[in-house]
């Protein structure tokens, strides 16, 4: 479904990723692994269209979307939420929400994925007339996923799901990343610093180090591997 290959992304002339290849089956979760500034967030805004690679390719669904605006890239079913969330603070939940099927030109398309968000994401139907900035860490991400979702991609990159967020609260978003694969078919590729909840949630992944795959395979693999253990999991 998805495949990038020898993919280089600099950024005012440095390297942020260097010949980073891997291949995304369709309904897979593949984890992106590795420690801060590893490339994790380059790799995905690469994919998504938010930097442009210096040199390499990336395809989706057969077709080559390197170099193509973000908006364009979107709207072949590729949905990101980036690190650092995104939301629009002072305007309400529902508000937050249709922004993300606003690629739907009908009122009725665009308020349709709504019930599905709310099955994913219950305590954003108790909120929707609140503004986003009055919401928890936790329930602001559901936010950006939810509003991704509504966009009803195909593929979903998630940076950073459980950043800043309590144990428990991991927990839960996990959860939700598992149920929109598993119960709507999204295929997910998930950067996480994480190691050991993305490694238990992913079916196959890549640990990235300076730039550059360092180690894939399956996730249960690399979960027990010696150097992934200790680097990335304490143990």
């Amino acid at each position: 479904m998805l495949s990038v290959r020898e993919v280089t992304t600099a950024y005012h002339g440095l390297v942020a990723i260097s010949a980073v290849s891997l291949e995304v089956a369709k309904g897979e979760i593949v984890c992106v692994a590795g420690a801060n500034g590893a490339g994790k967030s380059t790799l995905l805004k690469t994919i998504a269209g938010a930097e442009r690679p210096r040199s390499g390719t990336v395809t989706f669904d057969g077709k080559r979307i390197d170099g193509k605006a973000q908006h364009m890239i979107t709207a072949n079913g590729i949905a990101y939420v980036p690190e650092n969330r995104r939301l629009f603070p002072r305007l309400s939940v529902r508000d937050n929400l249709r922004l993300g099927s606003y690629l739907y030109r009908s009122e009725t398309d665009r308020d349709q994925p709504l019930a599905l968000v709310f099955q994913l994401f219950p305590q954003l139907s108790e909120r929707l007339d609140q503004r986003a900035e009055t919401l928890s860490g936790g329930e602001q991400q559901m936010l950006a996923i939810a509003r991704a979702a509504m966009m009803r991609p195909r593929l979903l990159l998630l940076d950073e799901p459980s950043l800043g967020l309590a144990p428990i609260v991991v927990k839960g978003i996990f959860k939700i990343i598992e149920a929109i694969n598993s119960e709507q078919g999204v295929t997910i590729v998930l950067v996480e610093q994480n190691a050991r909840i993305a490694l238990k949630t992913a079916g196959s992944a890549y640990v990235l180090e300076v730039g550059e795959v360092a180690l894939s395979g399956l996730a249960r693999e690399l979960a027990q591997d010696e150097s992934v253990r200790r680097s990335y999991l304490g143990y």
